[in-house]
């Protein structure tokens, strides 16, 4: 049997969060989002239209976490970093000890997470992925919301939105 302690959000996209609601039916237990991305909850309902997906119901955010702090799943101790742009209120999930990041969808394997969605924003994309994730080692392996995994070397190097001199 599967035990969930929580339910750890990115951020409030539908991919993101969909089935979240069953998942608590299912398990019993919280979920934690930053604050700032709570407001996008509501808007789920027009996010599975737009897509044409089947939705069931909001799911209720039981803790705001941020940035800064560090949880504790397991014997994991996720880092967590306030990555916003691609979405209010995202998060990055960095393990130190394992030496990798869960970047949601602020950064992928040669590219970064759109911006064309509401609350999106390419300056504040950037600046977080210059401040918050291009900061952690090089050999930092990325685990992205999408996609293969990629390193903080590879991105830095090769990452055509990171060009420039830019980091």
């Amino acid at each position: 049997d599967l035990e969930v302690g929580s339910i750890i959000v990115t951020h409030a996209h539908i991919d993101h969060v969909g089935a979240v609601a069953d998942l608590v039916d299912e398990y019993a237990c919280p979920v934690l989002m930053h604050a700032e991305a709570e407001p996008m909850l509501k808007h789920l309902p027009t996010q599975a239209l737009m897509m044409g997906l089947k939705f069931g119901k909001v799911p209720t955010v039981d803790r705001h976490i941020g940035d800064g702090e560090v949880l504790e799943v397991g014997s994991l101790r996720l880092g967590l970093l306030y990555t916003p742009g691609h979405a209010p209120g995202h998060l990055a999930f960095y393990v130190e000890e394992q030496g990798l990041v869960l970047s949601g969808d602020a950064l992928f394997a040669g590219s970064v997470g759109r911006v064309d969605l509401p609350g999106g924003s390419m300056e504040v994309l950037m600046r977080s992925i210059e401040e918050r994730l291009m900061t952690l080692p090089d050999e930092t392996r990325v685990y992205p919301g999408h996609g293969p995994q990629t390193t903080v070397r590879n991105e830095r190097a090769s990452n055509p939105f990171l060009q420039g001199g830019m980091f």
